[in-house]
C-alpha cells in the first residue's frame, strides 16, 4: 500500500492506493496522525485502494473516531466496489458520508 497525503482548501486528502489489510493498516495510522496535527478535515481518497479486509476497516474507524475527537471528520472518496462491499455487508456505511470525487468531498466541509 502507498499513501499520498495533500492540503487542498480546509481540508487534507489521503489517496489510498494498493491493500488496506491487517499488514498494511499501522501505516495507515502512522500517516493519519501525522495529518490529524495538520488538519482535522481529511478526504480518503480511495480510487486507488483494491482490497479492504476488517483490519483495514478497523483501522478507517480508528480515524474517523480520532478526527472526531480533533473537531473534525473523515469523508471517502472514489471507493471501488469491492472495499465497498466490505462497507455494505458490516453496515459501516452508516456512519461515513461517501463522495464520487475527491474535490466533492472537500467542498463539503465548507
Amino acid at each position: 500500500m502507498t499513501l499520498d497525503f495533500y492540503e487542498k482548501n480546509n481540508a487534507g486528502i489521503l489517496e489510498i492506493k494498493g491493500r488496506l489489510d491487517a499488514f498494511s493498516a499501522p501505516d495507515l495510522k502512522n500517516v493519519f496522525e501525522q495529518m490529524i496535527g495538520r488538519t482535522p478535515n481529511i478526504v480518503f481518497d480511495m480510487k486507488g485502494c483494491e482490497f479492504i479486509d476488517s483490519t483495514g476497516l478497523g483501522m478507517i474507524v480508528a480515524c474517523l473516531k480520532s478526527a472526531s475527537q480533533a473537531g473534525g471528520d473523515i469523508r471517502l472518496a472514489n471507493i471501488q466496489d469491492k472495499p465497498k462491499m466490505v462497507f455494505d455487508i458490516t453496515r459501516a456505511y452508516k456512519i461515513f458520508q461517501f463522495f464520487d470525487s475527491a474535490d466533492a468531498a472537500v467542498n463539503s466541509y465548507d
